[in-house]
């Protein structure tokens, strides 16, 4: 096994990297103007792509799937042994990627969430990185949107001239919009999910106790038990399941059984 490789846990590729190596390869393609797709992927985000075949698909052509929860960074280190001391939390992965920009002068655009989330947001960031060069913000309608709709998305952002893009439309949205359209914005996309609420301090935290002994669920369904009781309470127990089987027998989830999408989906 190499450094920084994909591999399958419950058939969804991630890479065994670390905050240095996902960090790098973002701002070396944001630079080299490179299509270049980013996800960070927790428990939820792997029994999606597990439960659904198209999906995976997406997600196993991302050009980087970095270990956002403790259980994937477990599960790369009990099956592959990639001796991951860190997972690559998807909302210290953003800052981590603003720091490098400011210090590169790579252009940022924000994508997602509400207006309010979004103004507060970018004035964090302002506020903590003096200097990073944020060219513009774009709220979400969700819903879906016709290929007009996404085609008049993608060139409002190509007009900024920015490299990095981060998305906060959740799981699974951001991904599918990272699939769809990395290629035509030509930069790195990258998918953030909560990032742009914890960072705008409209959702809280969990203590870095909990984060740390892969408690963060927890965290997160005491404060929206109505919203995530059927993502923690199903799927935990799902994942160790399924992760117990991939450990018996390797070979039990085939990438080959990837469905590839038969249309565009345009998440807005």
């Amino acid at each position: 096994m190499q450094r920084g490789e994909k591999l399958p846990i419950l058939g969804v590729g991630v890479n065994a990297i670390d905050y240095d190596g996902a960090v790098k390869r973002i701002i070396e393609a944001a630079k080299l103007g490179k299509p270049f797709s980013v996800t960070a992927l927790a428990v939820h985000g792997v029994m999606t792509g597990l439960q659904d075949h198209t999906h995976r698909y997406r997600l196993n052509r991302l050009n980087l799937v970095v270990p956002d929860g403790q259980p994937v960074r477990w599960a790369l280190n009990l099956l592959y042994r990639a001796g991951l001391k860190d997972r690559v939390y998807g909302p210290n992965l953003m800052l981590r990627v603003c720091e490098a920009a400011t210090r590169e002068c790579v252009p940022i655009f924000l994508y997602g969430s509400r207006h309010e989330v979004m103004s507060r947001l970018e004035k964090n960031l302002r506020r903590k990185f003096p200097g990073i060069r944020i060219v513009g913000t774009a709220t979400s309608r969700f819903r879906m949107a016709n290929d007009e709709e996404n085609a008049e998305v993608i060139a409002s952002i190509r007009e900024t001239g920015a490299k990095i893009i981060f998305v906060g439309l959740g799981c699974p949205r951001q991904e599918v919009f990272a699939y769809e359209n990395a290629e035509e914005l030509s930069c790195a996309v990258i998918a953030v999910g909560a990032a742009f609420d914890f960072h705008a301090g409209t959702q809280p935290q969990a203590p870095r106790w909990m984060q740390d002994r892969g408690l963060e669920w927890l965290f997160r369904l005491m404060c929206e038990p109505r919203r995530l009781w059927r993502r923690y309470i199903i799927l935990n127990p799902l994942f160790c399941w399924n992760l117990a089987r991939q450990w018996l027998s390797p070979e039990v989830f085939r990438p080959e059984d990837d469905l590839k999408p038969s249309r565009r989906q345009n998440y807005v």
